[in-house]
């Protein structure tokens, strides 16, 4: 089996520190300080403040000393759930209560940005991110934060019912026609393999997969939407195939699909699933002795291209130690403490040497995540993203009930994206 890793589909919130920062004025004049120097000298040191989900307050508080000590700045923390964090930023942080620094999602960082909430900051030179990683927290050419942990969909099998992972899609179609994993609710259904094809967030990698896009311009131009793109249409109608022809109706519920899989899994009569890194624990706990690895390669011959999930660190617009909250970024994502991420939480680090030294642990689940990841996709980080979520909720269960062919369903789903952006995004 597995070590179990207790992974979390999003994560916490941060802190901030100083560095002594001398700039010499001309002629021999006296030189500058920082806030941190001047707060010492008046027989205080300076304070950040950080919001910290729970889960992640052993790794932050094991961190914190050694900065503190350097740079004579004493973390305050608060722990919270990352999204209360991120709700609250708009309100908290012009009445001068909220954090300094912050965790959220890659999604949200360009987003927030973009609304004046976030602080442009700097990426060290020094080899720790890739384009990708940097892709994730950059809009329009402004970065808003510090890439600091990666994650991505993969494949869960059953080890005691196959004897390694299926490599292709057509492995999982052939699976599905052996007679032991017959649901014996339906007739002429199986569970052989199942995957949450009803939310966009799983779906949309397939149809990536199959050359289909959500936005045009790497993600960034919501006036091009290829959800009923030629190509995408494609995947959403091999999507459709899976619940018309092999799969049971409980599938294609969405409120309970992705219960309804796991319960499967777990009870031994689903050989593999796809889900992220957050479903592990679950299955651990049921003991379940399971694999992983990445995904099977698509019908087309393509790899499946999940989106890039994960979190950065970043700095809140109204903080009054932007250099101080920088200097914490570059720190919490170094090598050194990206390493003791992993091994405190078990969470990926963005950081590449940290990632390579993860995936030698010999962990099958962060060796699989690390390799999906190469194939991802960044998550469009614009504000209209928040529209496809809604617009798009319906798509799969149109076209696979067979109220509309693929092609309606997707045709509907973006003229209804595109009037919500018209309303409210386009003036």
């Amino acid at each position: 089996m597995v070590e179990k890793k207790d992974w979390k589909k999003m994560v916490l919130g941060l802190v901030s520190v100083s560095t002594v920062l001398l700039a010499a004025c001309g002629g021999g004049e006296e030189a500058t300080e920082t806030d941190a120097e001047n707060a010492v000298k008046d027989g205080e040191s300076a304070t950040l403040k950080i919001d910290v989900d729970p889960r992640y307050s052993e790794y932050v508080n094991e961190i914190i000393p050694a900065f503190e000590e350097e740079h004579s700045v004493t973390i305050e923390i608060s722990e919270r759930d990352m999204f209360e964090g991120i709700e609250a930023l708009p309100l908290d942080g012009p009445a001068d209560i909220g954090s300094d620094i912050l965790i959220a999602p890659y999604d949200r960082v360009g987003v927030l940005g973009q609304q004046g909430h976030l602080a442009e900051v700097t990426l060290p030179d020094d080899g720790r991110y890739d384009e990708l990683d940097q892709r994730q927290v950059t809009l329009e050419d402004k970065i808003y934060g510090a890439p600091f942990v990666i994650e991505s969909l993969v494949l869960y099998y059953n080890k005691d019912l196959l004897k390694q992972a299926p490599e292709t899609f057509e492995d999982l179609e052939k699976m599905s026609e052996d007679d032991q994993y017959a649901f014996e609710n339906e007739e002429e259904t199986n569970t052989a393999f199942l995957a949450n094809w009803t939310t966009a967030y799983q779906y949309i990698g397939l149809l990536s997969g199959y050359g289909g896009y959500v936005f045009g311009e790497d993600g960034t131009d919501p006036t091009d939407i290829g959800l009923n793109s030629p190509k995408s249409v494609e995947g959403i109608s091999y999507i459709a195939n899976w619940y018309q022809d092999v799969w049971p109706q409980g599938m294609l519920d969405a409120t309970s699909s992705e219960n309804f899989m796991n319960e499967l899994f777990t009870s031994g009569k689903t050989a593999a699933v796809i889900n992220g890194p957050w479903g592990a624990s679950g299955y651990d706990d049921a003991g379940v002795n399971y694999g992983v690895s990445t995904i099977p390669i698509l019908p087309n011959g393509s790899e499946y291209e999940p989106f890039a999930g994960g979190v950065a660190w970043a700095v809140s617009k109204y903080s009054k130690n932007p250099e101080l909250a920088q200097e914490w970024l570059d720190y919490v994502t170094n090598a050194e403490n990206s390493e003791t991420l992993y091994e405190v939480t078990s969470e990926i680090p963005a950081n590449q040497e940290a990632r390579a030294v993860a995936s030698e642990s010999g962990n099958e689940l962060t060796k699989a995540v690390i390799e999906q990841f190469d194939s991802a996709v960044p998550m469009p980080n614009i504000p209209e993203m928040s529209e496809v979520w809604t617009g798009a909720e319906t798509l799969i269960f149109d076209a696979a009930s067979g109220n509309k062919t693929p092609q309606q369903a997707a045709d509907d789903a973006v003229q209804l994206i595109e009037e919500n952006i018209a309303q409210k995004y386009q003036k």
